[in-house]
């Protein structure tokens, strides 16, 4: 049985800066939908529709 571990070393990651770029926004495709993400003020991240 796999742990979350084991689990967490094969998804993939990615660091924010590298996908934001230095406009601190980027586009993501999934199917026909586009989604931004975004840092906030405070720093945080934040994904809409």
């Amino acid at each position: 049985m796999t742990t979350q571990a084991q689990q967490a070393d094969t998804v993939p990651r990615h660091r924010a800066e590298d996908l934001l770029g230095g406009c601190g926004e980027a586009r993501i495709v999934l199917g026909d939908q586009v989604y931004t993400l975004r840092v906030t003020r405070a720093g945080k991240l934040i994904l809409t529709k």
